[in-house]
């Protein structure tokens, strides 16, 4: 009998073009996940593809009792749970590096529409009030090169991220929670250690419940009122509501941020900020970054459903 293959989420339609040939692909269905399936239709799962901010509980494990797969489109899995999982014998996989230079460019793109005002000059431009000769026609602003620019997080992305920022001519360095020796940039052993030196955040570590609100009032206090934060991570790891004050009070520069604590929903104090780029989530959100994690994906499934070993196991089920 065929496998059957469940999707969690909407995934792009060349996901299910490409696991067509191998399983019956079915879903997505209303959440949550697996709730309205029949039994006999459930206990044919075999594979779970979902993505890392969707809660994958033991409840949904359990409702898919022949499941021996979750999948992960693209490199966060924080909404698994591991220990579920393990219990039931059940593989983990994600898609590391796959977005990864997608996600970095996005971090870059943020980064410069925060620190030049982009738009707020493109609304400048379309409100009518560019007029005149005068050569600072909105205020200045410091530009990137000799800037500090620290990197939390040192895996695929924030390496990429890091290398981007390099080249704008700017002093780059990076916590992680170990030191990376093949790299030139510089390791700082905590966070806070690094936004003393730093004066922009990009923060490109992996959520999870140990780093929730790692980036709270005083790290964001201690990049200072030219600071800049910039997130592409997730956006547990940021204290929202901290980030909100200090932008109001001027204690902290500007913001350029693509991930929020509770995705759709973004704060309307938040956008009422005039100095901060909101984006829906879309660091991977390139045509190539999403074929790369298509057929990583796909590789993951077919190694499961052919009995041998995955590609992209989580590191927690590797080691």
């Amino acid at each position: 009998m065929t496998a059957t293959i469940l999707l969690a989420a909407n995934f792009p339609a060349g996901l299910r073009d490409k696991l067509a040939p191998s399983a019956t692909v079915i879903g997505p269905f209303e959440p949550p996940t697996g709730a309205t399936l029949a039994p006999g239709e459930a206990a044919r799962v075999r594979a779970l593809i979902t993505m890392g901010t969707l809660r994958t509980d033991a409840a949904v494990m359990d409702r898919l009792p022949n499941l021996g797969l979750i999948c992960c489109y693209g490199t966060g899995y924080e909404g698994v749970d591991l220990e579920a999982a393990r219990r039931r014998g059940i593989m983990v996989t994600h898609s590391p590096a796959a977005n990864a230079a997608a996600v970095a460019d996005h971090a870059m793109a943020l980064l410069l529409a925060a620190n030049r005002r982009i738009v707020m000059a493109d609304k400048f431009v379309r409100d009518g009030l560019w007029s005149g000769a005068s050569a600072a026609r909105m205020p200045l602003v410091r530009g990137l090169t000799g800037r500090r620019i620290g990197v939390f997080g040192f895996g695929a992305i924030g390496r990429k991220i890091a290398d981007r920022a390099a080249a704008f001519e700017a002093e780059v360095a990076y916590h992680n929670r170990s030191r990376k020796p093949d790299t030139p940039h510089a390791f700082h052993d905590t966070l806070e250690s690094l936004v003393e030196w730093a004066d922009i955040l990009m923060i490109a570590a992996r959520a999870d419940a140990s780093n929730r609100h790692r980036v709270g009032r005083e790290v964001l206090r201690a990049l200072g009122p030219d600071g800049i934060v910039v997130n592409i991570a997730r956006g547990s790891i940021i204290d929202e509501d901290a980030l909100i004050d200090l932008l109001r009070l001027g204690e902290l520069g500007g913001a350029g941020l693509d991930v929020f604590e509770r995705e759709p929903t973004v704060p309307d104090a938040l956008k009422a900020i005039q100095h901060v780029v909101l984006a829906p989530h879309i660091g991977g959100g390139t045509t190539d970054a999403h074929e790369a994690m298509q057929d990583l994906v796909v590789a993951n499934v077919t190694a499961f459903l052919a009995g041998e070993p995955v590609r992209t196991p989580v590191p927690e089920m590797s080691a």
